[in-house]
């Protein structure tokens, strides 16, 4: 699947002609480098991985700084690999070439966006999967407002099942949020707007997919 590597600068709110709210994000996405090109001969499959945003290479593992020089491309933030550029691009990319956000992606196409959700920490059943506690202060309860209750029998199963919704730690998941429009492209600016909400925090990254 063609794509991008972005990031998440920003979500607004706009609103149309009709005067309904519309969710906006602002993603950054590319410049990305070519930073590996795949095939079956030696990989087994067939692939493109693009590299974005650039680091220090004292922050940089030598292994990794061999890699980059391969593709005579600076040390790079995130790697992420991306099948079907062969299909598009029909072999013209390569090693150390830069891809543009117009290259790839229109205005009025529909992606899929890969983010990592906010981590909330270790929460509660409350939060976590909306319970709505035991109950009042009344006959003696004086601390289970927010308490999960019974979680098992005692004499069969004598265990607690598989899956039981129970406190844990929430967010910090990878979330995929299908079928997006882009509204509007910035090329001088790597820009997009993307109608919608995509999952992450500011200036977490984001995979672009069409």
């Amino acid at each position: 699947m063609v794509g991008m590597i972005g990031k998440k600068i920003d979500a607004k709110r706009v609103f149309d002609e009709s005067g309904r709210s519309v969710a906006l994000t602002v993603i950054q996405s590319g410049p990305c480098v070519v930073t590996q090109i795949k095939d079956e001969a030696s990989d087994g499959y067939n692939a493109v991985q693009l590299g974005f945003e650039d680091k220090k290479g004292k922050h940089t593992t030598k292994p990794l700084l061999g890699h980059f020089g391969k593709a005579n491309a600076s040390p790079k933030r995130k790697l992420v690999e991306f099948r079907g550029f062969e299909e598009d691009f029909s072999g013209e990319l390569k090693l150390g070439q830069t891809v543009h956000l117009h290259d790839v992606f229109s205005e009025g196409d529909c992606i899929d966006v890969v983010g990592k959700a906010k981590g909330k920490g270790f929460q509660g059943v409350v939060k976590s999967h909306g319970f709505s506690g035991v109950g009042g202060r009344t006959h003696g309860q004086h601390n289970r407002e927010r308490a999960r209750g019974s979680v098992g029998a005692s004499s069969f199963p004598s265990r607690v099942f598989k899956g039981t919704r129970m406190a844990r730690r929430h967010g910090g998941h990878r979330v995929k949020v299908k079928h997006l429009k882009i509204l509007k492209i910035i090329a001088d600016a790597h820009l997009m707007l993307i109608r919608g909400v995509v999952p992450g925090a500011k200036n977490g990254y984001v995979i672009l997919q069409r």
